[in-house]
């Protein structure tokens, strides 16, 4: 449901679940490997989680997820969406080199940098925070962000993880799936996009995880058309002079390019709002999301 140890209640999927279900939009949402809910772990499950894994792992999910929404009856296979939050943007944004389909796709506060560089400004700032409000001494602040700069080096050179890591972010088996997902740059992935593949992009402006920097920097890589409104003042969206995309549909796509795409502008809409505000009032066609 999108919860975790730091948010056990959030419902951030099954709220945006509930949403499409409201537009009449069937969806089906699954736990990435190692995050459901470790009281329904069977043993097997729970002993897998002390054993390295294989990142492409995650993409066979992926497309068996897809590949179970599109099979049910009531599902029509010429007008589906990739909804990806948070990291799982990444995923949806490689949905055209995994599947045998381009799907529409919807980003929900996606990163903006390499994943590693994200975990690098965020953690920097929780224990820069920290330390201002007397939560952790300056020698502990300074320690945790040497381990932290020592560990993305290590994870990035392939070279052997630090001894010690007061992070608890780098450890033997989690580091073959954060260099894999490091190796992803959020912009050239969405360079890459086929050139009519319909984008929409959620971001709330009090994100705590991704700011706005991040947004901008994303949205390089697309052509966000104009004839959009977006009311709330905190919204932005550029104007071009690309017509909104067509309604989602499912064409056959290679599933492993031999050479990257070029750049051909993907037709996105970027929206950005204040939690405290209702959806935009222009969007209405298009899932929205409670957001973070």
């Amino acid at each position: 449901n999108g919860n975790g140890p730091g948010r056990p209640v959030a419902n951030t999927n099954l709220n945006l679940a509930r949403v499409l279900c409201g537009a009449g939009a069937a969806s089906l949402r699954y736990d990435k490997f190692g995050s459901a809910d470790p009281d329904a772990m069977s043993e097997a499950e729970e002993e897998a989680l002390d054993q390295p894994v294989d990142p492409l792992v995650f993409e066979r999910q992926m497309a068996a997820a897809y590949a179970e929404l599109v099979a049910q009856p009531e599902v029509d296979p010429e007008r589906t969406v990739i909804l990806g939050h948070s990291e799982g943007a990444l995923f949806a944004l490689r949905a055209h080199e995994v599947l045998d389909a381009e799907p529409a796709l919807v980003l929900a506060a996606p990163p903006g940098t390499r994943m590693l560089d994200l975990i690098d400004r965020q953690l920097s700032e929780q224990v820069r925070t920290a330390e201002a409000q007397g939560g952790v001494g300056e020698v502990t602040a300074a320690t945790m962000l040497s381990d932290l700069r020592a560990g993305r080096a290590a994870v990035r050179s392939g070279s052997e993880l630090p001894e010690t890591d007061s992070t608890g972010l780098f450890d033997a088996n989690g580091a073959d799936y954060l260099a894999w997902i490091d190796s992803f740059d959020p912009v050239e992935l969405a360079e890459e996009l086929p050139g009519d593949t319909p984008v929409l992009v959620l971001w709330g402006d009090r994100d705590a995880q991704v700011n706005e920097e991040e947004i901008d920097r994303l949205m390089t890589g697309m052509t966000v058309p104009s004839g959009w409104t977006c009311p709330a003042p905190t919204t932005s969206c550029a104007s071009t002079t690309t017509p909104p995309a067509p309604p989602p549909s499912t064409r056959t796509a290679p599933s492993h390019p031999t050479s990257p795409r070029p750049w051909n502008g993907s037709s996105a809409v970027c929206v950005r709002r204040s939690p405290d505000r209702g959806p935009p009032a222009g969007l209405g066609r298009s899932p929205g999301s409670p957001g973070r």
